[in-house]
């Protein structure tokens, strides 16, 4: 009973209550951080490291580096709009792992780090000289496979 007759006093209450409005903070952009622009700059080292290491022979040393720098990539492309240096690099390693995986005669998984280079690139706004050339790139190192593949 007592319920019945707080209960309209409450929703009086609330109503009249003073609601200021409070703009919800906008989330920080995780690419201008620190961290993130330390991640690129690692990322991007590596995949010199390992693009090193293959020319030099060393194709056990440049998988290390390559998995090792997978980790980096995943984190820097997690964020909804990846910086290009992020994508330029992703790209560059999965690129580099496609290619040791073509050199094994591992035809079909490197076809699908090609083929994550080139739905990367195909998507990518503002297509310019660059997208382009990697696009090509990549459908060229797609081909390569296919002729094994059939």
């Amino acid at each position: 009973m007592i319920a019945f007759r707080i209960l309209p006093l409450l929703l009086i209450l609330s109503a009249c209550q003073d609601r200021q409005a409070v703009a919800p903070a906008l989330p920080k952009d995780p690419t201008a951080s620190p961290e993130y622009r330390a991640d690129e700059s690692k990322l991007a080292a590596m995949d010199l490291e390992a693009a090193s290491l293959i020319q030099s022979g060393k194709k056990d040393a440049a998988a290390d580096v390559i998995v090792k720098g997978e980790e980096i990539a995943a984190r820097l492309l997690s964020v909804s709009k990846p910086t290009l240096a992020a994508t330029q690099a992703a790209s560059d390693l999965d690129q580099l792992y496609g290619d040791m995986l073509l050199s094994n005669k591992r035809y079909g998984w490197a076809r699908i780090q090609y083929q994550k280079n080139l739905a990367r690139w195909r998507f990518w706004q503002p297509q310019d000289d660059e997208t382009a050339r990697r696009i090509a790139d990549t459908r060229k190192r797609i081909a390569e496979c296919d002729k094994h593949l059939q």
